[in-house]
């Protein structure tokens, strides 16, 4: 029975107590009266009976405005205070109850104030122990994701249900190369996410009875690898290695339902999930398409030439006397000299072709210029011990190259100098090259960058540089099996000596390749995003294996959401209001992933109305140009599938959805939680439900209110708090959530 239920049967309870007596006691006397005395008394009574219901009747509602006034203070004044001290034993422990009512419940508000404190004392206490209990865990946790985290390949932990629990910003940017759309919709690499939305599910299957088969027959740790296309059209080497499982008993069941053929139920060693690394080899067969391609036409072209020249050195040993004469001779000659040259310019160019390919496929690496010359800059101080100084490197110029074999080159050439000139001090210079430096076969937009080193002293000639291009790289007791020739073919481009007149210093100069900018600035962007490494992984995620139950009866700790919210025109979707921002974050696991997001601005094609603009602080030049609702819906939808979706008066933004069903052909038709409708139902005493308030009480810091990204992390972290507070009251899977959340008041609001 609610109170105020109980409150109303003391309303009839008192009506009865002041008149039930008084009215009792008048009918048994009237009873016995005789009629004649009866007239008479009500003669006398009749003047006086107005004046008694009207002292009653105020006595009665005195009655009842001091009941009504006892039970805010204390019936109510109690249970705000109840709802107080859940919220400060659960979701904000920093929460203390502001004394306030009658005496006795401000005593026992500041008794409560105490013991909280005094709990807090202790639990500071428990959680540095605690901390300290776990920091050697957690170091080993962070060690394993920051190693893989700075892996060069794409690497993925997934449990058997295929969902992720680890991955790299490698993966993630793989991902978005091997998927399409991938880009627009926060990539399909995400903890929790299935990695079957980017491989096929019954090659991971097939991999994975493999695997266990070689585990019961070998004993040893298994590999398997597969080739597979993507949706996109690339073709991509996995390799894929199990993760024993810890608890073999419950995960062996799980194996061999994925593996039919594994029926040994005695197997003591099953797998609870695998780790996947990704190569995208699309690449090196159209390398190896492109030299098969060279060879044929060079063999077709040089078998023509052979031919023509077999035939006029035939005709050329003729014997004397057999019709050649001198002018015929002249003209053959010519004529193998013609194919001869021919044959030579296309061998060289066929070389040309194949040093460029095998430079494509050699693994040169992006860094930054500034970088490269330091480390040339200490290689040749520790080794040759010549003085180095760094002049002039673009700062934010980066280059691709095999750091180590350059290196070692410009510190071969500074030690040729040193033993051949006495050279001490060089100067080392990284710069963009002007197109008219380069060669005809070199010469391309912005491709090459030079890097000279210069001293004061002989200049170098051409002939001896080429000499020492062809010499094997020794210096300082280290060995190398390149020469200058094979470092500048590996990177495509030239090595030249000469003197600079502006300066009067000699130099060497070589060209080496620029990386492609959109690449290197798309890869630290996607770096920059992500804030912290721990949100790569969650291990916790090896122990779900119940992919097959119901949504509605799955504990809210085990299911994945979508926090989102939107900024719209207005506030009528009925009349034409329309979307112009959605934010999302996800929830896996108990954990708000940050960088797992999506924050898009949407153009409505329509005017915005002024009276919104100082609200979310999105103005026409903002949304011009933008994606339109149409594009960016299917981005969502795809973001948010197979999750819960949440939002702060749902029904709001939900409407706005909806509207755009017919239009998108885009259904949201995933369970829906409010967390204005959750917050009823845990603080269903307090005044306010909004946003702002709910955060204040959880102790939530507020960031960027009405921007619908900022909206929607302090959403997500609003419910992860609420969710606490309902376990507490025995509300634990999604059904009794929803449920509770219907009966609410604010339920019946409709847009």
């Amino acid at each position: 029975m609610s109170a105020r239920t109980r409150f109303l049967l003391a309303i009839v309870v008192l009506g009865l107590l002041m008149t039930g007596p008084f009215l009792l006691t008048a009918a048994l006397l009237i009873a016995e009266l005789k009629p004649e005395e009866r007239s008479v008394l009500f003669t006398v009574l009749e003047p006086r009976l107005a004046i008694g219901v009207m002292m009653t009747t105020l006595g009665f509602v005195l009655g009842v405005q001091l009941l009504r006034g006892l039970f805010r203070q204390y019936v109510q004044g109690l249970l705000n205070m109840a709802e107080k001290l859940r919220l400060m034993h659960g979701a904000n422990r920093s929460y203390r109850i502001q004394p306030e009512g009658p005496p006795e419940v401000r005593q026992l508000a500041e008794a409560a104030n105490e013991l909280a404190r005094q709990r807090d004392d202790l639990l500071t206490d428990v959680d540095a122990r605690i901390g300290l209990a776990r920091a050697s865990l957690e170091e080993e946790k962070n060690r394993l994701a920051a190693l893989v985290a700075d892996l060069p390949q794409p690497v993925i932990v997934c449990n058997l249900d295929g969902r992720i629990l680890l991955y790299n910003n490698r993966a993630r940017l793989q991902a978005r190369a091997l998927t399409p759309d991938a880009q627009a919709s926060g990539s399909a690499i995400g903890l929790g996410r299935s990695i079957h939305g980017v491989l096929d599910r019954a090659l991971i299957a097939h991999a994975l009875e493999n695997l266990q088969h070689r585990l019961e027959r070998t004993g040893s740790q298994p590999l398997a690898h597969f080739v597979t296309t993507t949706r996109a059209g690339q073709l991509i080497r996995v390799q894929m290695a199990p993760v024993m499982a810890a608890r073999t008993a419950e995960v062996a069941e799980a194996a061999l339902s994925l593996s039919p053929a594994a029926t040994d139920a005695g197997v003591t060693r099953a797998i609870g999930g695998y780790v996947l690394t990704l190569e995208n080899i699309s690449r090196y067969l159209e390398h190896d398409g492109q030299c098969d391609l060279l060879m044929q036409q060079l063999a077709d072209e040089s078998r023509n030439a052979i031919s023509g020249i077999r035939g006029g050195l035939r005709h050329l040993a003729q014997p004397a006397g057999h019709g050649l004469a001198g002018q015929d001779s002249a003209g053959i000659m010519s004529g193998i000299e013609t194919q001869l040259e021919a044959l030579s310019a296309r061998v060289n160019s066929a070389s040309n072709d194949y040093a460029e390919s095998m430079k494509s496929r050699w693994p040169l690496e992006e860094m930054l210029a500034a970088d490269l010359v330091a480390a040339t800059q200490r290689r040749i101080e520790a080794r040759i011990g010549i003085a180095v100084r760094v002049e002039e490197v673009e700062p934010d110029l980066w280059v691709k190259v095999d750091s180590f074999s350059l290196t070692q080159a410009m510190a071969f050439l500074a030690a040729k100098l040193d033993e051949e000139y006495a050279v001490k001090l060089i100067r080392l210079r990284l710069s963009r090259n002007a197109d008219s430096e380069l060669s005809a076969a070199n010469r391309a937009a912005d491709r090459m960058v030079r890097f000279d080193m210069l001293w004061s002293g002989t200049s170098i000639s051409t002939e001896l540089l080429l000499g020492w291009q062809m010499e094997p790289m020794h210096l300082a007791g280290e060995a190398s099996p390149l020469t200058l020739r094979d470092v500048t073919d590996r990177h495509g481009g030239q090595l030249t000596c000469g003197r600079e007149s502006a300066v009067q210093l000699s130099l060497f100069r070589l060209f080496i390749p620029v990386a492609v900018a959109q690449e290197v600035e798309r890869e630290r962007a996607a770096l920059i995003q992500v804030e912290s490494r721990p949100e790569f992984y969650d291990f916790d995620l090896f122990n779900r294996t119940d992919e097959d139950h119901a949504l509605d009866d799955r504990s809210l700790s085990d299911l994945a959401f979508t926090a989102f919210d939107t900024e719209t025109t207005g506030l009528d979707p009925s009349a034409g209001d329309e979307i112009i921002q959605i934010g999302a974050v996800r929830i896996v696991n108990g954990r708000l992933l940050r960088h797992e997001n999506i924050d898009q601005l949407i153009d409505p094609r329509c005017r915005l109305k002024p009276e919104s603009i100082p609200i979310h602080g999105i103005t026409e030049d903002m949304v011009a140009g933008q994606p339109t609702i149409d594009v960016v819906l299917p981005q969502f939808h795809r973001f948010a599938e197979d999750t819960v979706l949440v939002a702060h008066n749902a029904a709001f933004d939900m409407r706005f959805l909806q509207l755009k069903e017919a239009s998108t052909g885009i259904r949201f038709s995933q369970p829906v939680l409010d967390t204005l409708l959750l917050s009823a139902v845990v603080h269903p005493n307090q005044e306010s439900h909004k946003l702002e308030a709910i955060a204040e009480r959880l102790g939530i810091p507020l960031i960027g209110r009405h921007n619908a990204m900022g909206d929607a992390i302090v959403t997500g972290e609003v419910f992860l708090r609420l969710v606490k507070l309902l376990d507490a009251m025995g509300i634990r899977t999604l059904r009794q959530a929803r449920e509770a959340a219907e009966k609410t008041y604010y339920a019946r609001v409709k847009y």
